[in-house]
């Protein structure tokens, strides 16, 4: 499952950078064809990436939120949990055996 997310989430890293890319594009043929000035081109091309970072940010921001409430209402075993618990019985188990041995041996 967290493969999964990472994969989800790379690729959005590709889709903001494939963004900021149409943005600089699009920016670009808007000052070739004199719509806007170069300073203004490379104005609004900062400010439309500053404006996607800061959304693309929220939304990771929201996920992991999200995510994090999600597992923690699954009530899954951590692995660490998991592995103590599993000692804990073992060392049971043997202490248990061994008693049983010294009744049997009396």
């Amino acid at each position: 499952m967290l493969e999964l997310m990472k994969k989800g989430l790379m690729a959005g890293i590709g889709v903001v950078v494939l963004t900021t890319e149409k943005v600089q594009e699009t920016v670009r043929k808007l000052v070739e064809e004199g719509r806007i000035t170069t300073e203004e081109g490379e104005n609004l091309a900062q400010e439309l990436v500053k404006t996607g970072q800061r959304q693309w940010e929220e939304v990771n921001s929201t996920i992991a939120e999200k995510t994090k409430k999600w597992s923690e209402s699954l009530e899954i075993v951590k692995r660490k949990e998991f592995e103590d618990l599993k000692e804990r019985v073992l060392t049971l188990e043997q202490r248990l055996a061994e008693s049983e041995k010294g009744k049997t041996a009396s």
